[in-house]
């Protein structure tokens, strides 16, 4: 979830421009802005992955599709560069961002789409039958575990698709009766 930044997009700009100018240190200047060495390194990589665009604040975050994340992440392992250098190739605003996805990738999980790719996710669920249920879940296999297209092609909730997915998948087709009010 993108949160506000206490320093604008414009005093980043500055502030990395500054250092590179060779007009302060980079400690210097997080702590005139009162932020951490580690804010304004980040900045400065920022700057120099993306351009001064790069700084300005948004109001949703970015969305990398698997291809993408599998593409950076085999492009850093290969050795076509450091961390800093394939954000850098691909536009990734953080070498944190890359390295949990060498990390999740080296650790054997699928890469997944992030975000919900625009998709406007029902937050109001609906009443199901067993077998919608089940059809719903297998869909929702078949395409990646993509909760949000699952939701958005059934009209049901994310949490529901996601909820009788994860039951389906831990203790099967009979995790997905209704047993409520049930003795």
């Amino acid at each position: 979830m993108s949160h506000k930044s206490k320093i604008s997009g414009t005093e980043k700009i500055a502030a990395v421009e500054k250092y590179l100018r060779g007009e302060g240190s980079l400690r210097r200047l997080a702590s005139m802005l009162d932020v951490t060495f580690a804010s304004i390194n980040q900045w400065r990589q920022t700057y120099l992955s993306l351009g001064p665009d790069g700084l300005l604040n948004t109001s949703k975050n970015s969305v990398y599709s698997a291809e993408f994340k599998t593409s950076a992440v085999r492009d850093y392992l290969a050795g076509n560069g450091s961390l800093l250098d394939i954000c850098r190739k691909y536009g990734i605003k953080s070498k944190t961002q890359l390295n949990n996805w060498v990390l999740k990738y080296n650790g054997h999980e699928k890469l997944k789409t992030s975000g919900t790719g625009g998709l406007i996710i029902m937050t109001k669920g609906r009443t199901t039958t067993y077998n919608e249920r089940i059809d719903i879940v297998k869909y929702c296999i078949e395409h990646q575990s993509n909760y949000a297209q699952t939701a958005n092609e059934f009209q049901v909730s994310y949490q529901q698709v996601y909820s009788w997915t994860t039951k389906y998948l831990k203790n099967g087709v009979e995790a997905l009766q209704d047993r409520r009010g049930k003795k």
